[in-house]
């Protein structure tokens, strides 16, 4: 099939890709110039593993190519999917859907024939009909279905999930539309891959709710770390004890500094736009947004504490930026509220991450960059773990402790043991243990 995808940035390049890689012929479409050129040379303008390799792949096979000429990708494609942003409006929190609306009007002046477009990019409910109706509105001449397919990826193992889906959902009840989704997805539906057609706004509403609910999860589990230090439990221990019922499941329950990332900061907050305008209130969710808004903010405060009564020119390593490993997304990362914490008491901060640090330079203009963790730590007076690395899960901590000027350490991810680091010298606090 020719599949055209519009937007080249994570979703539409993962999903592009992977799609080729499927045997069919894709073309990839985005408006900046420079990241197409960055694309047909080969490089990757986002951190995913295995990514490179993928494009490489099918870009030599001659399936996969890249182009700013939307009219030339879209001219007698079976399938165009837009996967464009959707980031939140500065504002009021809705979903800011006017690239999606954009690319919907261009696809209408350049379609020639009967095809299917897909919304791929995160839309709150009902907006398939609005672009159903631009293209009618612009095409009456043509029979162009509109489906609702959101994607599932996990930033970091994004081709696995493409490849290996929990579901794949498919929003639509026109029966021409089903079909070509299943020939699009027919490898994964001959892997036994569940398919799940449903209506379009019902598709639409999946999304926001698979998502709201992982938010709850790892807030909650937040919650109960501060509990767990309250009474003196172990948060690990509870997260392991309630997540081997089944009905529970243990993924989404480990403690930390709180969710960020692309997904759930702005899905959890147009959710409740969405069920504000419909009168038809979330509270859950509601609470869920206030509540890992204030515990990054105190993970910020949990550093401070472990460095004395008077912060104030003490110096803090910051060991990961991004706001999960195996990515460079800084998009509302946890260590963006702990950087901001330190130093508005006054705390200088040196910080290492393994790929986010390009992106964290234009966010944190006063924090000094280092090659390593070690660099990091020279001079300072306590470390914190913010993002779990591989490679800050088996740090030398002989001579971590060697170049500080204090062996402390504030680990908000609960990578180590902490009689295995007490015993080394170090002050060590964690979260919920």
């Amino acid at each position: 099939m020719k599949i055209t995808m519009i937007g080249s940035g994570y979703v539409g390049l993962v999903s592009g890709a992977c799609f080729s890689d499927f045997g069919h012929d894709v073309v990839c479409v985005d408006k900046d110039a420079s990241k197409i050129e960055a694309l047909q040379a080969g490089r990757m303008p986002i951190y995913e593993p295995g990514l490179d390799q993928l494009v490489a792949t099918n870009v030599a096979a001659g399936r996969l190519t890249f182009t700013t000429d939307l009219a030339a990708a879209v001219a007698g494609a079976d399938a165009i999917f837009i996967a464009v942003g959707t980031p939140s409006r500065r504002g009021d929190g809705h979903a800011d859907l006017t690239y999606v609306f954009e690319a919907t009007k261009e696809i209408a002046a350049a379609v020639t024939g009967p095809t299917v477009v897909v919304t791929k990019s995160t839309v709150p409910v009902g907006t398939g009909d609005r672009v159903e109706e631009i293209l009618r509105e612009e095409r009456p001449d043509i029979d162009i279905a509109v489906v609702s397919n959101p994607e599932f990826l996990r930033e970091g193992a994004a081709i696995g999930d493409f490849k290996r889906p929990d579901r794949i959902v498919i929003g639509s009840e026109d029966a021409r539309a089903r079909e070509v989704m299943r020939e699009v997805y027919r490898p994964l539906y001959l892997n036994e891959s569940p398919i799940l057609f449903v209506s379009r706004r019902t598709s639409e509403l999946i999304k926001y709710a698979a998502n709201a609910f992982l938010a709850t999860k790892i807030t909650f589990i937040n919650e109960i770390a501060d509990l767990c230090e309250a009474v003196g439990a172990n948060v690990q221990d509870v997260s392991r004890g309630i997540g081997l019922d089944n009905r529970i499941g243990a993924k989404f329950l480990h403690a930390g500094p709180g969710y960020g990332g692309s997904c759930f900061p702005k899905d959890t907050l147009a959710l409740l736009k969405t069920a504000e305008d419909h009168e038809s209130p979330v509270h859950i969710v509601e609470a869920v947004v206030k509540v890992n808004d204030s515990r990054k903010r105190a993970m910020g405060r949990k550093v401070l504490h472990a460095l004395g009564d008077e912060p104030r020119g003490k110096t803090v390593a910051v060991l990961g930026l991004t706001f999960k490993p195996n990515t460079d997304d800084m998009r509302d990362a946890p260590s963006l509220a702990v950087v901001q914490s330190l130093q508005d008491a006054g705390v200088t901060v040196r910080a290492f991450d393994p790929e986010g640090m390009d992106a964290a330079k234009a966010m944190m203009p006063d924090v000094v960059f280092c090659k390593d963790a070690y660099e990091a730590a020279a001079g300072a007076d306590a470390v914190t773990i913010v993002t779990e690395w591989d490679t800050f899960r088996a740090l030398d901590l002989r001579r971590l402790a060697s170049v500080m000027t204090a062996p402390v350490m504030v680990d908000l991810r609960n990578v180590y043991r902490p009689d295995d680091v007490r015993k080394l010298g170090f002050a060590y606090s964690s979260v919920g243990r």
